[in-house]
């Protein structure tokens, strides 16, 4: 096979704020040929996440920094169309950490095999892939059951939806926030939300107030700021938040003041737990199993936003901090 064309998005320069599309490059590099044991892949889909930010920033963290001039990475599902690995034929669809390239080579331990059967393949990034999974573990962690209510910021979101459907097949009473009248619709008519408001429209504690008037068990926070602190408010005795993301703080650049409610933790005996998916990677078995159920069976929808072409990766990552995306937000390669 004639080497192989690939673009890719690099990180240009270490973003200050709100990133700019200046602080990003495109480029064409050739592949090597292919060699023993190793599969060439073409990507069909690449995943952008708000996690991403974080990364493009100097200093140690959780996850290595993304380095200057080299491509970012991420999750991506893509189709072999090259192997001189065993473990892999052409055509299987498998699942990589090289995202943000439409084609790339790598060893069969970096790949995971997946079902072509499943329907858009896409799913694997969303509530089949790390998306759902972190949903799931949010919930086992503080052990969300059936007669809790649960209030779920950044709602409308990837991660946000799945936690909701989620609870709900769980038995919760599940709230959620979003931040357009669309978003409050899509909570309420496809995630099954009970309560769903637009936390622009009003103070956010007063709508989460006159939806939980009796308080909530459960915060599940994605946004931190403003909708955690209108979560301590509304926690009961012994309450307990799920401290998942904060999106509302990634692009600052200086650390803004605590929650001013913060006592309330003593005060109520309440609990947050903070988490990373990937401290639960010995338990995917047990979550495809169970979520990959109610996926099969109707029960779990997976809504996106797809966005076409790598030459518009990098303004779908932004589009994410500006509330562009329904569900999981995804690229279409090819």
């Amino acid at each position: 096979m004639a080497n192989i064309i690939s673009r890719e998005i690099r990180l240009a320069s270490r973003p200050k704020g709100f990133p700019r599309a200046a602080d990003f490059t495109l480029a064409s590099v050739e592949l090597k040929p292919l060699q023993d044991q190793e599969v060439l892949v073409r990507n069909l889909f690449m995943s952008v996440d708000p996690y991403m930010r974080g990364r493009m920033n100097e200093g140690r963290s959780y996850v290595p920094p993304f380095e200057l001039g080299k491509p970012l990475d991420g999750s991506a599902i893509g189709e072999v169309v090259e192997s001189r690995a065993g473990e892999f034929k052409l055509g299987d669809v498998v699942i990589s950490r090289f995202g943000w390239r439409e084609y790339f080579i790598a060893s069969p331990k970096e790949l995971q095999l997946v079902s072509r059967e499943v329907q858009p393949l896409s799913v694997y990034l969303g509530v089949l892939g790390m998306t759902g999974m972190t949903a799931w573990v949010g919930l086992n962690l503080v052990e969300v059951k059936d007669g809790d209510v649960i209030f779920i910021s950044g709602a409308a979101g990837a991660v946000g939806s799945a936690a909701g459907q989620l609870a709900k097949l769980r038995g919760c009473r599940v709230i959620g926030s979003a931040g357009s009248a669309e978003k409050v619709k899509f909570l309420r008519e496809e995630c099954g939300y009970d309560v769903a408001f637009n936390y622009k429209a009003a103070p956010l504690r007063e709508q989460l107030k006159a939806a939980a008037p009796d308080g909530i068990d459960v915060y599940f926070d994605n946004v931190g700021g403003e909708a955690l602190e209108a979560a301590l408010s509304a926690l009961r005795l012994h309450g307990r938040i799920i401290a998942c993301g904060g999106i509302s703080v990634y692009n600052e650049e200086k650390p803004r003041p605590g929650p001013s409610n913060l006592f309330n933790m003593i005060t109520r005996r309440l609990t947050m737990k903070g988490m990373l998916v990937s401290d639960w990677l010995d338990r995917k078995g047990e979550f495809e199993k169970e979520v990959g159920g109610y996926f099969r069976t109707g029960k779990l929808k997976n809504r996106e936003t797809v966005v076409e072409g790598i030459d518009n990766a990098v303004a779908a990552f932004l589009g994410l901090f500006l509330g562009q995306n329904i569900g999981k937000m995804v690229v279409k390669l090819g």
